[in-house]
């Protein structure tokens, strides 16, 4: 009897021990796959109306980290090339508008496992210094990212400088521009909020907000300040429009991208030619910063810098009324154009 109790526990050992090195043999197998980057599911959207190749999208983890370390230039040229990385030119780029949220939305759309984002302002198209330096220069300065997904930048000066549009032309005429807008006043107080921080910092003074708002000469809107002029985007939309459709531009509400996020988000996914994969999994409100916050994965999340979403200072309520009146034609002007209307005053 015991000689057969101990012939029944070797064979429930041994079938125990077959089912444990099978689950360590699969595991090493997922962990090989996974080294090698294989898709781990194919995206059933295609990008461009031409049905180019499938975007093999991978896992989020590796392309946050494996893509970060190559960026770092930490990758030999042989890793690259087994990975089939390349240094791509955008084939979208945020023009602007200073202080209309660019800076979000790059961070937003880089939650789509499909775009990879340049992390600094490249000032290519608006610099001639950098301009200068070549199609290459600006090619380089690109992350690395897998052939078909798509590259994306932001540089808001690109809007309002003369120059950019015939650049970009000249680079590429099929390119797709994203433009970020707020309520033109308050993206202009918001201006001025970003410049009295910095003098503020060094220790120097700054005029108020209304003294360079207002011409003290005439009593009307200074369109001599820069902060008033950029916030009137018929006018330098007007100028892109010689070079590019109205079809290749993406008109983004910067101000509902700060109160509700995702269905503008939607929208751009869609102009894009991407499939939707950004959800509210993705965003979640933070009520200490009290703006929304990203989250990629489980364990990765991520909030815009403090410098974000600075208090404004207080303005003459008479001056922010004549802004408006100010601004007011230009804006139906700009919905006209866009066909997208906004609710400013």
């Amino acid at each position: 009897m015991l000689f057969k109790q101990q012939v029944l526990l070797r064979q429930k050992l041994l079938v125990l021990g077959s089912l444990a090195i099978g689950s360590l043999l699969y595991l090493v197998a997922r962990v090989g796959s996974l080294d090698r980057l294989q898709p781990l599911c194919p995206i059933d959207g295609r990008f461009g109306p031409r049905g180019q190749a499938e975007i093999p999208l991978r896992a989020l983890q590796f392309k946050r980290g494996l893509l970060h370390e190559f960026r770092k230039g930490n990758a030999t040229k042989e890793q690259i090339r087994l990975h089939n990385l390349v240094q791509q030119l955008p084939k979208a780029i945020i023009i602007g508008v200073r202080k209309g949220g660019t800076r979000a939305l790059l961070e937003m759309l880089n939650l789509h496992p499909a775009v990879v984002k340049a992390s600094q302002e490249i000032h290519f198209f608006d610099n001639d210094e950098n301009y200068a330096k070549g199609i290459e220069w600006y090619r380089k300065k690109m992350p690395f990212s897998y052939p078909h997904q798509i590259t994306i930048e932001k540089s808001p000066a690109y809007f309002i400088t003369e120059e950019v549009p015939e650049r970009i032309y000249k680079m590429n005429s099929s390119v797709k521009l994203l433009i970020i807008v707020r309520e033109p006043t308050t993206r202009a107080i918001s201006d001025y909020t970003q410049v009295l921080e910095g003098k503020e910092r060094k220790n120097k003074t700054y005029y108020k907000f209304e003294k360079l708002a207002i011409d003290p000469n005439t009593c009307e809107v200074n369109t001599k300040y820069k902060a008033v002029r950029t916030s009137i985007y018929t006018k330098h939309l007007e100028r892109w429009l010689k070079y590019f459709p109205i079809e290749q531009f993406h008109i983004v509400d910067g101000d509902r991208l700060i109160t509700e996020p995702l269905p503008e988000l939607q929208l751009v996914e869609k102009f894009l030619n991407l499939p939707p994969r950004i959800s509210q999994y993705n965003l979640y409100f933070n009520a200490t910063r009290g703006f929304y916050c990203l989250r990629f994965n489980i364990v990765f999340n991520k909030c815009l810098a403090g410098s974000k979403g600075r208090i404004h200072p207080e303005v003459d309520t008479s001056v922010i009324t004549k802004l408006r009146k100010f601004f007011h034609p230009f804006n139906q002007k700009f919905y006209q154009i866009t066909g997208r209307t906004f609710n400013w005053p």
